[in-house]
């Protein structure tokens, strides 16, 4: 069972709570299916994911989130591929899955059926929203990216600025690829997205080109300085070593890639159905894929937050952790993706590269909501 998969049936098992009487009010009101958040549990909690639903719905349920915990508990429960569920804290339902090894197949050949719109919402929410920003180069390129970010997620996004541009500027936000909608204040106050701005002109920025001068402004928190002039080490996005996270994220996706190639010329191809009988099974202690399966998994809930609070250096992050978990798999001895010496080509090196596959699609997506490339090559 993949997040959304997971997602939709507590959404069921709440609609079937309110058609059965046990929960009473117009709970689904107050969390639409893509509101339903199934992560990771956090320190303290159990099982495979967690869901913090019945804190957001105790009140128009009219019960506190305890009550609505119990009452979701046993409908979860008896899900099919739930294997229990724990309530933990206030009314935090801890689900734990039948099966891991099944569950990383699900997630992977999810990815693969839905390439580099995993994690995106369709068809559209019918949400709409508006980002305002002054003119100022690096809040253009946050909006700019929100609004990838936010269309991925259902909703139809309006960019607009205070000033109309000038030449300089309107040249900048070209080389930028960024997309304002219009120009001008807003007959009503609108609340501004106000980043801690580019500490240099925009032609210092636009030295880096395009992709490492966007990351530059994307990765660091909207709160956090910019690195982009040589002073401030804005070189570091140029350079092709490990303690580059736009290398890592770009590398990751073009040796993946290689690896796509080369398993061709060795005469096989992904396929994400593993060997039940194989000792290198997820689960099995040696076994690398978990740190990658995990940040997968994660991948559409980051979306979801990267695009509620305008922040696309969410998602930066979490393509680094992901290139920083595909890189660790491929180069350890347990998650060889290629046969070597005179190895035949097995379910599990199949398994592996379906599963590093399904890496580059989501490094591949991720990228291009943040408006930077994907390489086939660096």
């Amino acid at each position: 069972m993949t997040p959304a998969e997971l997602s939709r049936t507590v959404l069921r098992a709440m609609r079937n709570a309110v058609d059965a009487g046990e929960l009473s009010g117009d709970v689904t009101a107050s969390v639409e299916a893509g509101n339903v958040r199934v992560e990771r549990p956090r320190p303290g909690g159990r099982g495979d994911f967690a869901t913090n639903v019945a804190l957001q719905i105790a009140r128009a349920a009219g019960r506190t989130p305890r009550e609505v915990a119990e009452v979701l508990s046993p409908r979860l429960a008896a899900a099919p591929g739930i294997a229990g569920v724990d309530i933990t804290g206030p009314g935090f339902l801890n689900i734990t899955l039948t099966d891991a090894r099944a569950h990383a197949t699900a997630l992977v050949r999810e990815i693969r059926e839905r390439g580099r719109c995993y994690g995106h919402v369709h068809p559209d929410t019918g949400g709409l929203a508006q980002i305002h920003v002054p003119r100022e180069l690096r809040a253009a390129v946050i909006a700019d990216s929100a609004r990838r970010i936010l269309r991925s997620q259902g909703v139809l996004v309006r960019v607009t600025c205070d000033e109309e541009p000038d030449p300089a500027w309107a040249a900048a936000l070209d080389a930028l690829d960024v997309r304002i909608d219009a120009y001008g204040r807003p007959p009503e106050p609108l609340p501004t997205l106000r980043p801690v701005p580019a500490p240099a002109p925009a032609d210092a920025v636009l030295r880096l080109g395009r992709d490492a001068a966007r990351w530059a402004l994307l990765h660091p928190a909207p709160h956090d300085h910019p690195r982009v002039t040589p002073e401030q080490g804005g070189d570091e996005h140029l350079v092709q070593r490990e303690n580059n996270p736009l290398f890592r994220v770009q590398y990751a996706y073009a040796r993946n890639r290689a690896l796509t190639r080369n398993a061709a010329a060795l005469g096989f191809t992904a396929q994400p159905e593993r060997d039940p009988a194989a000792e290198d099974t997820p689960g099995h202690p040696d076994d690398p894929a978990p740190a990658l399966l995990t940040p997968l998994g994660d991948y559409p809930a980051t979306l979801a937050s990267a695009g509620r609070h305008r922040a696309p250096d969410r998602l930066a992050r979490q393509l680094v952790v992901i290139a920083d978990a595909f890189l660790a798999l491929q180069s350890a001895p347990q998650g060889a993706v290629l046969p070597r010496g005179d190895e035949k080509p097995s379910a599990a090196h199949r398994a592996r590269l379906a599963l590093a596959e399904a890496a580059g699609t989501v490094l591949a997506g991720g990228l291009s909501l943040l408006g930077i490339s994907a390489p086939e090559f660096v």
